[in-house]
């Protein structure tokens, strides 16, 4: 059953963002008995979330690895045995103060986890020391089981630079001693920054010669939410210490960073820190450096200092590679003229493969049929575009008519909700089918600046990742705009 647990997991690592996989998927247990997976969680508000939450998505991960959709069943697990009351504490001293620990430092209650069955073990399992609890992050700190390595990256022309690069970070010491390395990866969405971040992080890991060197792996929205609670609880010295003395911090998104002055002096006061000691930091962002002008001037400066390394689409070869990698890992059996034929008409980025792939997988699963090339033409026309060109009049057309609005509200200075995911539609689409630039897609719609693009771009994806009503809201009205042109509508 481990292993048949195991291939589903990974399926569902494919499709589930990776702080909720981890979280709420990866502690859970496993039975099979033929036909129904039980799936054993920590309580019953654990049951209740991944059912509401997960529920379509573990039926169809494991109808990829059983060939069959199992009744699934989501159940607590067995509540563990009171522990045994501890000893009486020896009497306080004369004027009631507790006895006092050592070095004569009064002893403290334990902090109490927000995952207590989980916290020790996999202390004890992982090396990585993944920052102070104290900090308040609003959810369980987590030890990481990175979900990507050097190994699964499929190399090509596109994106051998950023490879070499971040693989280059791992072959030196991390520890304080050595010479400073910042690398900054750009690229559109779902090209692969992430997979090299991650990578970076266990590769130092591996490569390191401390027993636990201290990696912070966090998005810039994290970094600037973290930096908010502590400003608020007045522990600013521990937030400082915990990113400033680390060995290699990770930062994604910093693009998030435009128009937030305190967040953006702080990154700066990190970087300068971390660099003077030798310490590693990798910058992600969907945004080419150009497009970061408006950041404070210091922390661009800081950012362009070091190695950029930009990740293009890829090429028919390494679209090719990818299909088999991705099928071979994912236990999908493509002949050679449907991996062909997959990687001729699917150019657009690798999660669109991926998301071609899941979907061929399935189809052919539940049909119980091997797949062929009749079969992948009738998937990849789901994702084929006939559309050639898509021009700007055509994306304000279809926004406009999905979101209910005229041309004068799309324009105007209103800041209705329905105004702004609009407005955000058709950053994202003029971004992603057009040769505008930022500042020319601003001009264009009610004289808006380069940066509030950004800053719209940036909301909608975030909502579109946190999976909230509004987000797939917006996801599926550009979906369905894109299907309308025959273009993949995965963001």
């Amino acid at each position: 059953m481990e292993n048949i647990w195991q291939s589903i997991r990974q399926n569902l690592a494919n499709i589930i963002q990776d702080n909720l996989f981890k979280v709420w998927i990866a502690p859970l247990e496993a039975d099979f008995d033929g036909q129904t997976l039980t799936l054993k969680a920590l309580n019953e508000f654990v049951c209740k979330f991944v059912r509401r939450r997960f529920q379509e998505q573990i039926l169809q991960a494991a109808a990829l690895v059983l060939g069959l959709e199992p009744e699934l069943k989501i159940v607590a697990l067995p509540k563990p045995a009171p522990m045994p009351a501890p000893a009486p504490r020896s009497a306080a001293p004369e004027g009631g103060v507790q006895a006092a620990g050592p070095a004569g430092v009064p002893a403290l209650p334990a902090a109490t986890p927000l995952y207590p069955a989980l916290a020790a073990p996999r202390q004890a399992e992982l090396p990585v020391r993944w920052g102070e609890p104290s900090i308040p992050t609003g959810r369980a700190v987590l030890h990481r089981n990175w979900r990507f390595r050097f190994d699964d990256f499929i190399v090509g022309p596109c994106n051998d630079l950023a490879y070499a690069a971040a693989r280059g970070l791992c072959r030196r010491d991390c520890c304080r001693t050595g010479s400073a390395e910042l690398l900054f990866l750009c690229s559109e969405p779902g090209l692969g920054k992430t997979h090299l971040v991650q990578s970076v992080g266990a590769g130092l890991l591996e490569a390191s010669n401390l027993a636990a060197p201290r990696v912070e792996y966090l998005t810039a929205e994290e970094f600037a939410t973290l930096l908010r609670q502590t400003l608020r609880s007045g522990d600013i010295d521990r937030f400082k210490a915990r990113f400033r003395e680390a060995d290699v911090l990770l930062l994604e998104d910093v693009h998030f960073l435009l128009e937030k002055e305190k967040t953006q002096h702080e990154v700066l006061a990190t970087l300068s820190a971390l660099l003077e000691r030798g310490s590693r930091v990798v910058l992600s962002s969907s945004f080419a450096l150009p497009e970061l002008r408006k950041m404070d001037s210091r922390l661009f400066s800081r950012i362009s200092s070091g190695l950029i390394a930009a990740i293009e689409r890829p090429d028919l070869e390494t679209r090719r590679r990818i299909i088999r990698h991705k099928a071979a890992s994912s236990q999908v059996l493509l002949s050679d003229d449907v991996t062909d034929y997959l990687a001729e008409n699917i150019n657009s980025d690798v999660r669109q493969i991926e998301s071609c792939l899941r979907n061929l997988a399935l189809k052919a699963s539940l049909l119980r049929k091997v797949i062929s090339l009749d079969m992948a033409r009738e998937v990849v026309g789901n994702y084929l575009s006939s559309v050639t060109v898509v021009t700007w009049a055509e994306i304000v057309r279809q926004v406009c008519a999905a979101f209910g609005i005229s041309t004068t509200q799309l324009g105007s200075k209103s800041r209705k909700a329905d105004y702004v995911q609009a407005r955000n539609a058709v950053y994202c689409l003029a971004r992603k089918h057009t040769d505008l630039s930022l500042q020319d897609i601003g001009k264009r719609l009610g004289g808006r600046t380069h940066s509030t693009v950004i800053k719209g771009i940036t909301a909608a994806e975030r909502e579109v990742s946190r999976q909230s009503h509004s987000g797939r809201q917006f996801a599926g009205a550009i979906a369905a705009i894109e299907r309308s042109w025959r273009i993949d509508g995965e963001m």
